[in-house]
């Protein structure tokens, strides 16, 4: 059983800033992947960022590059999204997501509203 729980989001105005947290329980030994990903109204879920457990390896959308950063603190079992100069095209549910022993598990996503 793997339980992934999302915090950290909110409402923020345009050109602000937001740091998600993702924490994970239950058998999560050796995650292969961490990523966040997001879902707009209207729109199907798409890739933000992912990162390898050892960190070394990373890989964001487009849209995000520059302006977010997702790192991951293995000992507690976090990955975090820190986001920058947000603007209203990031308003949408965000998602973690682990895959560990070859499944994939989902969070229950946390809204981020960019407005003014």
């Amino acid at each position: 059983q793997v339980q992934l729980v999302e915090s950290g989001g909110g409402l923020v105005q345009p050109g602000g800033s937001l740091k998600l947290s993702c924490a994970a329980s239950g058998s999560i030994f050796n995650v292969y992947l961490w990523g966040w990903y997001r879902q707009a109204p209207g729109k199907q879920r798409g890739l933000v960022a992912v990162i390898t457990r050892g960190g070394t390896t990373t890989n964001y959308a487009d849209s995000v590059k520059g302006r977010f950063t997702i790192s991951r603190d293995n000992t507690n079992n976090t990955v975090y999204l820190q986001m920058n100069s947000l603007n209203s095209e990031d308003t949408a549910v965000y998602y973690c997501n682990i895959i560990v022993g070859g499944a994939t598990y989902w969070g229950q996503g946390t809204q981020v509203t960019v407005s003014s």
